[in-house]
This record gives structure tokens, sequence and C-alpha cells, in this order.
């Protein structure tokens, strides 16, 4: 009994992945396959596109004035966080297959940990865009008077909160001391680490479920007394849609993530029993098109958000048009000087280019197409 216990408190810190790995029965690949190559390649170019696009979003709510308020500055945010997570899929995807086994234990534990913080950052948004939404909606107002300085400090904690969750596996809650508690999905982590993690998450989706519908039902509610005004009308039409953009964000993300989550939940319940492994790559693929969603929800719900895509893609395009079509340095018989050309080019540029806002004046929370 003596020798049992001490073996089974025994700290294996010397080991290497692969050990860990044939101690749940959690098969490596020794060779590549075809079928190993067509999903890395698949999983990268998509990864590419969730970087791209996301970027994009960012970018932006940065030009446009419009989007400058607490509401878009933390969805800027969400789309940094799956920015991030196509980061961690493509490195997923770089440190998978046969290459599993050339990791060492500080490698293995960096790649669990940037997709750990993508989610959580992630999750830690949403529930600030949510209470950001009850506060607002409540007074039926279209955006908060919350700071930017607040913002930003929020953004920090956000981001803050990820990092510290995506590190407390590899440097307080693991199984290297305890084999028994290894998870079959993720096999140097603890299985009671991934019941805190799943059930926290699946309580922070609830709570988000729950602020959306008291919003909803408040914004039904009002609007049977709400005074038949245009410009009542339209602040809260505008109101709507954009609750409705947000509401489909985080149902896109709700839907996206809770099987991954559901697995782990039984990975860490059942172990060997929950046949997790048999569905791990399923749920992965999900959870990584969330971070291709976003983006075109943006795009099909929010008419301000399209306009800018497109002058952002107008401005590449012709950009590079301007690039190939630029003239050999030759001398040209013609009646303009050089420096009136480059001021007509210049110009040209410009006009493509510059927003073609013809309602800067008003207001800079009217959005009609929200």
């Amino acid at each position: 009994m003596a020798m049992e216990s001490s073996v089974s408190n025994a700290c294996y810190y010397n080991h290497n992945v692969t050990y860990f790995y044939d101690w749940v029965g959690k098969k490596v690949s020794v060779t590549w396959t075809a079928r190993d190559f067509v999903v890395i390649g698949l999983g990268l170019t998509v990864c590419l596109i969730v970087v791209l696009a996301n970027l994009m979003v960012m970018v932006a709510i940065f030009m446009n004035r419009r989007f400058h308020f607490p509401i878009y500055y933390l969805l800027g945010n969400m789309a940094a966080a799956d920015l991030f997570a196509g980061i961690a899929y493509a490195n997923l995807m770089l440190n998978t297959g046969p290459w599993t086994r050339t990791l060492t234990k500080e490698q293995w534990y960096i790649r669990g940990a940037l997709i750990d913080i993508s989610l959580t950052a992630s999750v830690a948004n949403l529930l600030a865009v949510a209470v950001e939404r009850h506060q607002t909606i409540l007074t039926m107002q279209l955006h908060s008077t919350m700071p930017k300085r607040r913002v930003v400090l929020l953004i920090v904690c956000i981001w803050a909160v990820g990092i510290i969750m995506g590190l407390v596996p590899s440097k307080f809650w693991n199984c290297e001391c305890s084999l028994k508690d290894c998870s079959t999905v993720a096999p140097l982590y603890s299985r009671r680490f991934l019941i805190f993690w799943a059930v926290l998450n699946l309580l922070t989706f609830f709570i988000m479920v729950a602020m959306y519908t008291h919003i909803f039902i408040y914004v039904r509610y009002r609007s049977q007394y709400v005074s038949q005004h245009t410009s009542e009308m339209q602040q809260r039409q505008t109101v709507i849609n954009l609750m409705k953009t947000i509401s489909m964000v985080l149902g896109a993300f709700v839907i996206c993530w809770t099987p991954g989550l559901i697995i782990l939940l039984l990975d860490g319940l059942l172990g060997k029993d929950s046949h997790a492994n048999d569905y791990e790559k399923f749920c992965l693929v999900i959870a990584e098109c969330n971070s291709l969603v976003n983006p075109i929800i943006y795009s099909l719900r929010d008419h301000e958000m399209r306009r800018t895509f497109k002058r952002i893609l107008c401005c590449l395009c012709w950009r590079g048009v301007a690039q190939q079509r630029e003239p050999p340095p030759v001398e040209i018989d013609s009646p303009l000087s050089e420096e009136t050309l480059g001021c007509v080019q210049k110009s040209e540029d410009q006009a493509l280019c510059m927003p073609q806002d013809t309602n800067s004046k008003e207001d800079s929370w009217t959005m009609p197409g929200v």
C-alpha cells in the first residue's frame, strides 16, 4: 500500500509529451498521410481567411468615426480575439500529427494556452458587451457614455483574464503529479481544471443569454408606449437592429463553442469512458468556424460596416492597379507638366479612397443602416 501511494503521488516532470499520450491511450500519428496534408492545408487556409477578415473589421472600426463608441470598441476587441484565435489554430495545425512527438512540454502548453486565451478573451468580451448593452438599452440609448479611458481599461482587463486562464494549466493545474487525473483530450491537463473551465464558460453563456432575453422583453414592452415621432422611431429601430446583430454574434458563439465545452466537461467527469477523442476534431472545426462567422454577420447586418469594407477594398485594389499601370521612366510629350500630372493623380486617389460621407454633420450615433 505504501508503494502504491508513493507511485500515485510521484511527479513526472522529466517525462516527455508522448509518455502522457500513451498513458491516456491517445494515439499520435507516426507518419504523414494524404488526409493529414489535406486537413492541415484546409485548416491553414481557413486560418488565413480568419486573420484577414477580422483584421478588416478592426481597420473599419478604426477608420470610420461612426464606430468610435464603446460598443464598437468592444466589437473591435472581439475581432482581435477572433484574429488571435486564427493565429492559435494555425499554430495548432503546425504542431499536430507526427509533429506532436517532437514537442517539448513547454511548447505543448503554449499550443494549448493560445487557444485558452482566445476563448477566454472572447467570452469575457461578450460578457462585457452584454453588460454594456443592458445598461444602455434600459434607458433606450444607442450608445453608453462610458469614457474611452474606462473602455481601454476594460479591454486590458479582458486580455489579462485570458492570459491568466491560459497560464493556469501549465503553472498550477496539470496532471504531472497525478496521472489518474490526466485528460484524454488534452493529456497534460487536469480533468478537474477542464470541469472548472467548462462549467465557468457554460455558466457565462447562460448569464449572457438571460441578459439579452431581458433586454428584448424590455425593448418590446417599451416600444408599445413609444411616441410615433419620426426621430424616436428611427432611434428605436437602430437600437433594435444593433441588438439583433450582437445577438447573432452571441448566438453563433454559443452554438459553435457549446459542443466543445460539453466534450471537455464529459472528459473531465468520465475520463476514458467519455470517448471524447472520437468527437474532439469535429468540435474543434466548429469552434474554428466561429472566428470566421462574426465578420460575415457584420457584413450582412451592418450597412455602414459593409460600406466601410468596400472603401477599404476599393483603396487596396486601386493602389494595386495604380502600381501596375505606373508609366515607364521615359519622356512623354505632354502639355501638362510633371508636377501637374502628379497633382491630378493624387487628387484621383483621394477621390476614390476618401469616404463619401454626405451626412458628416449628422449626429455620430445616427446609423440608419445598422
